[in-house]
């Protein structure tokens, strides 16, 4: 079904300037066979106009000075309306959070939860995780929080799952090394997919729940999803991953 967009909310969302940074970057076709990125969806490739500029100048590989610090960086892909990017902010002043979101109607609710907490040490990409390699550096993360997201079910789509192989190389690069993933869904199809992609990419898990709620795991932060998941006695199932390659 095709999201229906609030009228304003991308002009709100960018208001917010101290938060938020324009990570929605124009592609085009490549004119010749030469010039084809590597995506992970097709073969387009980004427009290298002032929203990329200002990405790849100010911003990728210039994270702590955007932060002013050196503190780690530890992201959350697909963070919706924030519950769960703002409390860790709020419980770890000593680590920088960065949340990643394409939705800009749901962003914006993230981005208004930082605000009246006024915190600091959190930034907001209004972007795509397949141009992760164009927010980043490698080597510039320590931690990818991964939150119910699409299970993507049908079999022709499952490049489209952020557990397949080609994210987990695209998060290899920019993880350091003692940096980790952490994983959540509720959908077990896409659980079992995910057990089995990241260990045969060369991930040590850890910390697997087949059932978070009922488990020994004392920290977890949940999100709006898993509120209401539990509320209704729905399984949760999380892992933990470290690249075992570095």
């Amino acid at each position: 079904m095709r999201r229906r967009k609030i009228k304003g909310a991308d002009e709100r969302l960018l208001s917010y300037k101290h938060y938020i940074v324009n990570g929605m970057i124009d592609q085009k076709l490549p004119e010749n066979s030469e010039d084809n990125s590597k995506s992970i969806f097709d073969n387009r490739v980004p427009i290298e106009n002032e929203i990329y500029n200002t990405l790849i100048n100010d911003y990728k590989g210039n994270w702590s000075n955007v932060f002013k610090n050196n503190n780690p960086i530890h992201i959350e892909v697909g963070t919706g309306r924030g519950k769960f990017i703002t409390t860790l902010a709020q419980q770890n002043p000593d680590i920088n959070y960065i949340a990643l979101e394409i939705k800009e109607e749901v962003l914006l609710r993230a981005v208004e939860k930082a605000d009246d907490l006024k915190l600091s040490n959190i930034a907001f990409i209004w972007g795509n995780v397949e141009f992760f390699d164009l927010y980043f550096s490698d080597k510039e993360l320590s931690r990818i929080y991964i939150n119910f997201c699409d299970p993507w079910p049908k079999k022709r789509y499952a490049k489209r799952r952020l557990t397949h192989s080609n994210f987990l190389e695209l998060y290899r690069k920019k993880l350091k090394n003692d940096g980790e993933i952490n994983f959540k869904t509720d959908n077990r199809d896409l659980f079992e997919f995910s057990l089995n992609e990241i260990s045969s990419n060369d991930w040590m898990l850890k910390n697997i729940s087949l059932d978070l709620a009922n488990s020994d795991f004392d920290f977890n932060v949940t999100t709006e999803y898993e509120d209401k998941f539990m509320s209704l006695g729905q399984a949760i199932y999380r892992l933990e991953a470290v690249d075992i390659r570095k």
